[in-house]
């Protein structure tokens, strides 16, 4: 048998002219709130399903998934993080911990959770491994102090893991003179240079306006004001730099004054680099710029074909010295790799073998830190035993 309801009598009162029935009741955030109805009986199922809505907020509230603690989160860090580490951010996050767990309550993870979380992302690199690991001893770290988990299940998790990075290793002078050959007349070729030459950064050369660039001046020099930055494909160059370091005067070398010039005679653009429209690129036409290079290494690739309607997948690898067979301008004439950051890190180590103490080589970089700027001095400087050997025998030698 049902139970039957029981009403109680609410109070009266009247509201534009007309006469309701009145109850209060405490919402998720603890203020009151009145609900109305023509008949005791309305008010009531209304003040019923209010209430069965605001204990559910509440819950929620207390207990949140990790799908909705991780939003706020990121939130919470929009006020401090540049807005492309944040999307960066929220991408690792979305797939590497809201995709497995982000439906489960918060309070539920335990370390165990976490640990085989992690076992898939330590197949990737150590950078990812690196980000999504702080990444949740930063979310449950805020949890605990927040006092919407007790304990931390993220703080034993090995801060270990994934591919062995490999080390960085400057370009040769013999790498550097053929890179410069098979892309002499290409568009990449000023991006390289300025990399080589001037040590900028990606950001920096590809935010770089010719109002920057002082060829005419005793020296000529590079003023770095400028980065750019890629929202949603879309290019947005601004003066907020990766760190206050990075705002620099950087004296340029003959060979790239003498790039620089020639480009500037046939550029229509702000931008030493730019789009057919003059425009800043986007992140898609930076890829495609960067293409002209790797499409020229003598290795491995996959690549596919139609072939009846069907995509067919294949694998290739090019030989040294030969002439691609799709594309008959195209000689893989490089068997190393290039990515923007080598090019810099090749500039840098420049500098150290020809002597420049640490401090100058940490302003021309616009490292922050000068930790950075050591730890490579110190790899590039004493690690040539040949050239230690003097010291150590002299050192140790027995009179």
């Amino acid at each position: 048998m049902a139970k039957k309801k029981v009403i109680p009598e609410y109070s009266k009162i009247k509201k534009n002219g007309s006469e309701y029935y009145r109850t209060r009741i405490l919402d998720a955030d603890g203020k009151q709130v009145d609900i109305y109805g023509k008949t005791c009986e309305e008010v009531y199922d209304k003040a019923q399903a209010a209430s069965k809505a605001i204990a559910e907020a509440v819950f929620r509230k207390n207990n949140p998934t990790v799908r909705e603690y991780c939003e706020k989160w990121l939130k919470m860090k929009s006020a401090t993080v540049r807005p492309n580490t944040l999307e960066g951010y929220r991408k690792a996050m979305e797939k590497h911990i809201i995709e497995p767990i982000g439906d489960r309550y918060i309070d539920e993870i335990t370390s165990d959770d976490l640990k085989l979380l992690m076992v898939p992302v330590s197949k990737k690199s150590k950078g990812l491994y690196g980000t999504v690991n702080m990444l949740l001893k930063c979310i449950f770290y805020s949890a605990v102090e927040s006092d919407v988990i007790r304990d931390n299940p993220a703080a034993c998790i090995n801060p270990r893991g994934g591919k062995a990075k490999k080390e960085k290793v400057a370009l040769t002078d013999k790498q550097i003179a053929t890179l410069l050959e098979t892309i002499k007349d290409l568009p990449p070729y000023i991006f390289v240079m300025l990399g080589l030459y001037a040590g900028l950064r990606r950001e920096e050369i590809l935010g770089l306006k010719w109002d920057c660039v002082h060829l005419d001046e005793i020296p000529p020099y590079i003023s770095v004001r400028r980065a750019w930055r890629s929202v949603k494909n879309r290019p947005e160059v601004t003066s907020l730099l990766k760190t206050p370091a990075a705002n620099r005067d950087i004296p340029i070398p003959q060979i790239l004054v003498d790039c620089l010039k020639e480009a500037k005679q046939h550029s229509t653009s702000d931008y030493v680099i730019s789009d057919s429209n003059g425009e800043a690129l986007s992140y898609s036409q930076f890829s495609r710029i960067w293409h002209y290079i790797t499409v020229r290494t003598a290795k491995e690739r996959t690549i596919y074909r139609y072939i009846n309607g069907e995509k067919i997948h294949h694998t290739i690898t090019p030989q040294l010295g030969e002439r691609c067979r799709t594309d008959k301008s195209i000689y893989y004439t490089l068997d190393f790799d290039v990515t923007p950051h080598l090019l810099r890190h090749t500039y840098i180590t420049n500098l150290i073998h020809e002597g420049v103490d640490p401090k100058t080589v940490q302003y021309l970089a616009g490292h922050e830190n000068s930790k950075v700027t050591m730890d490579i001095y110190a790899k590039v400087k004493y690690n040539k035993p040949w050239e230690l050997a003097t010291v150590i025998n002299a050192a140790f030698q027995t009179s």
